[in-house]
């Protein structure tokens, strides 16, 4: 007889478990009661979709939870899912997927930006060759300059005004260059290794130039 009431007992005693958390399933409300039946009191309404976390679960189909504002009861175990409703699960997709169009819109606006600052940056450099062709025919007039016997005075006057300038514009021609080699690296390495050609020109040049003058004299 003892055994059979020890049965009953364990039969009928709540199914302790591990808080875990669930979700009010796809109804409009549910009641959060003091104990476990509709004779009890009401302590307040669930709304559908509303996070609790379960305390423990009975065979009677009930189960303890806590709300999200800390007040306990007992509401039915048919109920509660383990999972967000649809309509949450399409909220939060949906808010994912914001995001991600967000992020997608910012990487295409990188990759116009890119586009117009290579397109900047190959105009500069088809300017920097054309500047560099002109310095090209003026080393070319210079040393067909050197070369002739007459007026040595002026043309050596004239030399040096040519160089200052030349030199002048080597600065700035550097300068650029400098500037546009932090958004280009590999493409004004060969234009600043062009103008690097002809600063080393000139100074060979030059230096001959000036034996020429001497030997004239």
């Amino acid at each position: 007889m003892k055994t059979t009431i020890l049965i009953l007992l364990l039969l009928l005693s709540p199914l302790t478990q591990a808080e875990e958390t669930m979700y009010v399933s796809d109804q409009l409300r549910i009641t959060l009661r003091t104990g476990q039946g509709n004779e009890h009191r009401i302590l307040k309404t669930l709304a559908s979709g509303e996070k609790v976390e379960v305390l423990e679960t009975t065979e009677t189909g009930y189960s303890h939870v806590r709300a999200s504002d800390g007040t306990e009861g007992w509401v039915r175990t048919q109920y509660l899912m383990a999972e967000p409703i649809a309509r949450d699960q399409l909220a939060a997709a949906q808010a994912r997927l914001a995001k991600v169009e967000e992020s997608l819109a910012g990487l295409r606006a990188q990759l116009s930006a890119l586009k117009k600052d290579k397109a900047v940056l190959e105009a500069a450099k088809r300017e920097l060759e054309k500047e560099l062709a002109t310095l090209k025919k003026r080393l070319a007039h210079l040393n067909e300059v050197a070369e002739r016997p007459i007026a040595l005075d002026n043309e050596n006057r004239q030399l040096r005004e040519t160089n200052l300038a030349l030199e002048q514009d080597l600065e700035l021609k550097i300068q650029e260059n400098q500037i546009l080699k932090d958004k280009s690296d590999r493409e004004w390495f060969v234009i600043g290794a062009a103008v690097l050609i002809v600063g080393i020109v000139l100074g060979l040049v030059l230096p001959r130039l000036r034996v020429r003058r001497r030997s004239g004299w």
